[in-house]
């Protein structure tokens, strides 16, 4: 490797820097850099060429640490001729390949100088037409686009003169698919660091090019790194709401969700989304727009896009939409809380099962009985029931049951006593969906219209077997239970039938018992000893 370096400063390459540093102006270098002769400097460029296009990262950082940018950058800027201007920057792209330490330490040294020269030359050679122009674009393009990859670089990057207007002109200028590849990647890692991301969004003609290049370049890559830049600068609090506001990037990040082809892309895409809305203010604008199409492009990905990730960002989505500002229109926009309750259910992601599940809560908790979604949320409940996945659907269920105006709609509507009772009887609940289901029970029979249509053999069984629970965590729901069979019996025409269910008396009987006990200790109870007057009632009704 010593031999490597040395071989390095033994070609003329070397008499750039030694002259540049003595020479008293630009006039008198440009003179002496001349003299040497074309010949000279092609061979010393050449050589240099050869000795740096590998792909040896350590050999990279020991060119770097040995002056290679520095002594490159400076022989760059004298030269006027494109042919070596052409080498250089292929020289000096092929010596930044080095590792993000070297990389950031060369910067240090001459980025100051090097990066204005190169922003000025990759200007130059897009407009004047040079012959083999392109290849020198991509090579200053590459070498920026290592240095952006250091994240301690990218604010001082952002500001040098010339930066945004360079990354604008990615989809303006005629450049390679190759080179607007680079040049996008350039964005999207600057995009990354969080106090460049107002800079950027806001500089004028940027945003347009990142979306040009999201939904019609041609590269799949490139789409992916406009996708990623516009999820980086969404995630700002700054620009969520003018974002979200802007009609051309809604209708880009809609026509992307539904017709992208890289799985990549389009999580990508629904992760901006899902940072727009999360923003408060934003979600009416969101869930509004031309008519429920953001919500329309969200239950499209939901139901049918075959990349779980998607699906899950479509889930997250929704759920920072729904508030209680938005609730009606996403319960009234067609088939969304059905396609929400089916995903639940029978998505192969368990995790896009419980964030659907959660998408569909969070709506339930905006939607009253007065609204006319109210039936179909009942329906898509009872479905999201039925989920293997952890969900908090029976929470939702007590939570709706806690209301009167709700409780006689939920008693009679078709699904509902029959989810809530399946759940307190099913061995393989969750102890807190059973807590849930069974509370719930006990809410819906504090309604005296309910006493009768829920005086029902499912709903009994289901009180009963609550009433016999011995869990630890499960011991205020068996209170429940009694407090249940309580207000049925406080129906006159249930209590015979309810006397010969099976096994209630004994239930009951034991519930006798362990509020003797308790009253003898003297513990309190906030509700009063209901057992022994239930049975006496029910023993009298035989």
């Amino acid at each position: 490797m010593v031999i490597h370096v040395d071989r390095l400063f033994r070609t003329t390459l070397t008499f750039a820097f030694i002259h540049a540093s003595r020479c008293r102006s630009y006039q008198h270098h440009t003179d002496l850099h001349r003299a040497q002769g074309p010949e000279r400097r092609i061979a010393a460029i050449t050589t240099a060429c050869e000795i740096f296009d590998h792909a040896d990262e350590t050999k990279h950082n020991i060119e770097l640490q040995a002056g290679a940018a520095a002594i490159l950058a400076k022989t760059l800027g004298v030269s006027n001729d494109p042919n070596e201007i052409r080498m250089l920057c292929s020289a000096l792209e092929m010596a930044f390949r080095a590792g993000f330490r070297q990389v950031q330490a060369a910067y240090d040294k001459s980025g100051n100088t090097m990066i204005p020269l190169l922003l000025r030359l990759l200007l130059w050679c897009e407009t004047a037409g040079l012959k083999h122009g392109d290849i020198t674009v991509l090579n200053i393009s590459r070498t920026i686009m290592y240095l952006s990859r250091c994240s301690d670089l990218r604010v001082q990057l952002c500001r040098h003169q010339g930066m945004l207007d360079a990354l604008i002109r990615v989809s303006t200028a005629v450049l390679t698919p190759e080179c607007r590849l680079v040049r996008i990647r350039i964005a999207a890692n600057l995009a990354s660091c969080e106090d460049n991301k107002v800079l950027l969004y806001e500089r004028e003609g940027l945003l347009d090019s990142i979306m040009r290049m999201a939904h019609l370049d041609l590269l799949e890559q490139s789409r992916q790194y406009a996708g990623a830049a516009l999820m980086d600068l969404s995630s700002a609090t700054a620009n969520q709401a003018s974002m979200a506001n802007d009609d051309k990037l809604l209708g880009t990040l809609v026509k992307m969700i539904l017709v992208e082809k890289s799985a990549v892309t389009r999580e990508l895409v629904l992760t901006s989304i899902q940072n727009l809305a999360f923003a408060k203010d934003n979600r009416n604008r969101l869930v509004s727009f031309k008519n429920g199409i953001v919500l329309e492009a969200l239950r499209k990905c939901l139901s049918s896009d075959t990349d779980s990730r998607a699906r899950r960002r479509a889930a997250g989505a929704l759920t920072n939409l729904a508030c209680d500002e938005t609730g009606e229109n996403i319960g009234n926009h067609e088939g969304l809380l059905d396609t929400l309750a089916i995903v639940s259910t029978r998505d192969e992601s368990p995790d896009v099962q419980t964030r659907a599940s959660l998408a569909l809560t969070k709506v339930a908790n905006s939607i009253t009985v007065k609204m006319e979604c109210h039936e179909t949320l009942l329906d898509a409940l009872v479905v999201a029931s039925l989920s293997t996945a952890p969900n908090s659907t029976s929470a939702v269920f007590r939570i709706k049951a806690r209301e009167s105006e709700n409780r006689e709609s939920m008693a009679r509507h078709t699904g509902v006593l029959d989810t809530l009772t399946d759940i307190c009887v099913s061995a393989g609940a969750q102890t807190n969906d059973r807590d849930n289901a069974l509370r719930a029970l006990m809410h819906l029979v504090n309604e005296k219209k309910n006493h009768k249509i829920m005086c029902s053999k499912a709903v009994l069984d289901a009180l009963v077997e609550g009433a016999n629970y011995e869990e630890k965590d499960l011991l205020d729901a068996r209170n429940s239970a009694v407090r249940a069979l309580e207000r049925l019996a406080t129906e006159f025409s249930n209590r015979a039938l309810m006397a010969r269910h099976s096994g209630l008396l004994i239930a009951v009987a034991k519930a006798v018992e362990r509020e003797a006990i308790e009253d003898d200790a003297g513990k309190e109870t906030e509700h009063g000893y209901l057992a022994k007057p239930l049975l006496m009632s029910l023993l009298l009704a035989m």
